[in-house]
């Protein structure tokens, strides 16, 4: 069977809990064929995974810089472009169901415009900035103060245009689309479905949206075009729960985005991120001084700055604490290392908190510590989780995504951003030797039992083998919801 892997800004070019489990997909799938459809930044990242037999081509989707072909730029547009432009503010600042239906009318016809047209060009014309700013000129909320601005409009129409620069490749021809997350790299996935008919399988990790919405607050443009931009991806993710064949998710608690946003419930299935447990045998012996271990990858949403404040916390109550920090930032993000690294010099840690850069096998990593520790403001299924369980490593980690589904009664979970709670959690851990080898043991049993990589390759190979010979799955018995009580709602997301 021919299937197409769709990635954003993951595999093979990043490391990341998203790029192991694809690697992990196509390794242990060695009879199908796969393409990697792989959406970038600018096409000349170097791949960093090396990639398996069975990779027959790698795509390269590039949302920025000048596309090699094509005139680029003017002042005049088509006018049914424009009407599309003015038709899509619409669907964007409007917040009705019918409002969702429009957007998916809308993008089929952007990427039948975009078969003989060129996207790029039809969206940066003088034409199109006129008619993206009045269509959005004091529509509600955006009146008054936040009214938007000429630059805004250039703005938001980047955004746009570059996000949507996927409909202008050719679609993949394969047996079956999946697509590793929602959002942008539904955009490929459509375009084969919409053309050959091919069944689209959505993967979710942590909640694409989600993740927009805590990583937008950072972004340097005004709130009007935070607040259309958004609005687009959420179009965007509903289109994609509503065009999938089958979504699966690795944890219960993103049925409550996924069907709040449209999902049908009876098209969703929980596969949950396994590891091999011969990668990580368990460990033996610990550590004499009491280390907390942290692993992945340095990033905002993984919030470094409460655990190196819970870490202070620790250090005052236990000054021969350490805490190792393990990774790397994405390139071009390493501003973020040097705030976390400012940070620790700040609370007088710098000595005992240290970032000992990227490591190959995560076992080491744990190996060094005594516990392992996470601080994430959103996740899916964490991998470094089931890595630390797995070698009999006890953990103190967020509630957040799947977590509290990973962890169960093996290890202490804490809400995420309250430091205090966290010092607290570790200290219990580090100073009782009998408990924290009690949890370890049982947390390696849970993941033996309930996380390994071959149960999870086992359901996507009757996932495809359904889907690819055109058949639904049978109907799964219903799945118990999802308990997060640390987590904000939904509307408490979306208000704040």
């Amino acid at each position: 069977m021919k299937v197409a892997i769709i990635s954003e800004g993951t595999y093979p070019h990043q490391f990341g809990g998203v790029s192991v489990w694809c690697d992990q997909l196509i390794r242990g799938l060695p009879e199908h064929e796969f393409t990697v459809v792989a959406i970038m930044a600018t096409g000349v990242e170097p791949q960093v995974w090396q990639l398996p037999k069975n990779v027959a081509s790698v795509v390269k989707l590039p949302l920025w810089g000048w596309p090699s072909t094509g005139p680029v730029g003017g002042r005049r547009a088509d006018p049914r472009f424009l009407l599309l432009v003015s038709r899509l503010v619409d669907a964007l600042v409007d917040p009705s169901d019918e409002a969702q239906r429009l957007f998916s009318d809308i993008m089929h016809e952007m990427f039948e415009y975009a078969k003989d047209r060129d996207l790029t060009s039809s969206f940066t014309t003088q034409d199109v900035v006129e008619t993206l700013c009045a269509a959005w000129q004091d529509r509600p909320p955006f009146v008054g103060e936040q009214s938007p601005t000429l630059r805004d409009a250039l703005t938001a129409m980047q955004l746009l245009e570059h996000s949507l620069r996927p409909f202008s490749h050719a679609p993949v021809e394969v047996d079956v689309v999946h697509a590793a997350c929602n959002g942008l790299s539904i955009l490929p996935a459509l375009t084969a479905k919409w053309q050959y008919g091919t069944p689209v399988i959505l993967s979710e990790h942590g909640i694409y949206l989600r993740e927009q919405y805590l990583c937008q607050r950072q972004a340097e443009y005004r709130w009007p075009v935070k607040s259309l931009y958004l609005s687009f991806l959420r179009r965007l993710c509903m289109l994609g729960y509503a065009e999938a064949d089958l979504i699966t998710s690795c944890n219960i608690y993103n049925r409550r985005w996924e069907e709040r946003l449209g999902a049908a419930p009876e098209r969703i299935r929980t596969v949950y991120n396994g590891v091999d447990p011969a990668n990580f045998p368990a460990l033996t012996g610990e550590p004499e001084e009491p280390a907390m271990t942290w692993v992945g990858r340095i990033d905002p949403i993984k919030d470094l700055e409460t655990l190196l404040r819970a870490f202070a916390l620790v250090q005052e109550e236990l000054p021969e604490a350490r805490l190792r920090i393990f990774g790397a930032p994405p390139k071009g993000r390493e501003s973020y290392l040097e705030r976390c690294q400012a940070l620790a010099h700040g609370l007088g840690i710098a000595e005992t908190a240290t970032f000992e850069g990227h490591i190959s096998n995560p076992r080491d990593a744990h190996d060094r510590g005594r516990i392992a520790v996470l601080s994430s403001v959103s996740e899916g299924f964490p991998y470094t989780l089931i890595e630390s369980m797995i070698c009999g490593r006890t953990c103190v980690a967020t509630d957040v995504g799947g977590v509290s589904e990973a962890v169960g009664d093996t290890g202490f979970v804490v809400p995420p951003r309250r430091p205090e709670l966290m010092a607290e959690a570790c200290l219990k851990l580090l100073r009782d030797t009998s408990l924290r080898h009690r949890l370890g043991t049982a947390a390696r049993l849970r993941a033996l039992e309930l996380f390994t990589v071959d149960g999870a390759i086992s359901r996507f190979d009757e996932i495809y083998s359904f889907l690819g010979s055109g058949h639904m799955l049978p109907a799964a018995p219903p799945e118990p919801e999802a308990d997060n009580a640390a987590d904000t709602s939904l509307a408490e997301e979306l208000a704040s």
